[in-house]
């Protein structure tokens, strides 16, 4: 497979959110992942931060993963990707002034598009990892995303989890987004058709959704009607080869076969308990 440049995988991706269709993401955790789901005819792969913070420190996903180790990822996949992929660039590593930075070094890296959210990360000393900025702070995080950038095929879309605030509050942050020239809106906790058409009504740029396989939201023409481009429903794949690694490597040592599914896995092979101790020792939250 040809490599295609990092502009035509961008101008690619543009293309993608003009059309009346929604495009359901590949994980892309490495470069083979990418390769593979390009060939299997993935329109669009998405290198979750999440699956960055397993995948590089074997880490849950609060937020330990620097700017330059999830760079390093994002680069190695984008040496020989040739899809679009959206890198998952939580809130930009800090304040506005590291989200600039976070632009300069991401677009480097070859993604095709990425999100900066509204979440409160990492988390302050008594509160939760999914409490949010105030809007004007967020505001401030995208204007300065849009100043960074060089290439402007780069798509930058403001993220914010929907499901945490009232409707009104939802239809206030992601007009002021608008308002602030991003190119899309990503949302998180989006519930069902009434909630996503209750918002929707009120943008005119494309929707990226955070859906988890919700079966709420399983109607790819009825999300393509709402303005929705882009679903992220999950990383299967990237489980998936967690699974099979430790299967495998059970089976040479010869070890009777195992009950654990991949998520457990995950949760058993990760820093997960350690760190949730820290946090109620040290930061007295409870992830």
């Amino acid at each position: 497979m040809a490599t295609p440049s990092q502009h035509d995988l961008r101008n690619e991706f543009r293309a993608l959110l003009e059309r009346d269709d929604c495009f359901y993401t590949a994980s892309t955790f490495d470069p083979m992942s990418a390769r593979i789901a390009a060939d299997l005819g993935f329109e669009v792969g998405i290198l979750g931060g999440s699956v960055a913070s397993l995948q590089v420190l074997a880490a849950p996903d609060f937020a330990l993963i620097t700017l330059s180790e999830f760079t390093e990822q994002a680069t190695r996949i984008g040496r020989v990707a040739t899809l679009p992929i959206i890198a998952d660039a939580d809130h930009g590593y800090g304040n506005a002034l590291n989200v600039m930075r976070t632009i300069n070094e991401l677009e480097r890296a070859g993604v095709a598009a990425l999100t900066i959210e509204d979440t409160l990360l990492p988390a302050k000393y008594g509160r939760k990892s999914t409490d949010l900025i105030p809007q004007e702070e967020a505001v401030g995080k995208i204007k300065a995303a849009i100043e960074a950038r060089i290439d402007p095929a780069m798509a930058i879309f403001a993220r914010t989890h929907a499901g945490q605030l009232s409707v009104e509050a939802t239809i206030e942050r992601v007009k002021a987004y608008e308002a602030a020239d991003a190119d899309g809106i990503c949302m998180v906790g989006i519930r069902d058709f009434d909630h996503l058409e209750t918002i929707s009504q009120h943008l005119s740029i494309p929707l990226m959704l955070v859906t988890y396989d919700n079966p709420a939201l399983n109607d790819r023409a009825r999300l393509a009607a709402c303005g929705v481009r882009v679903v992220v429903n999950g990383h299967a794949a990237y489980f998936a080869a967690i699974k099979a690694t430790y299967d495998c490597l059970r089976e040479q040592r010869g070890i009777a076969e195992g009950t654990l599914n991949a998520s457990e896995l995950s949760t058993r092979y990760s820093t997960l308990d350690e760190n949730r101790e820290w946090a109620r020792r040290y930061m007295d939250v409870s992830e």
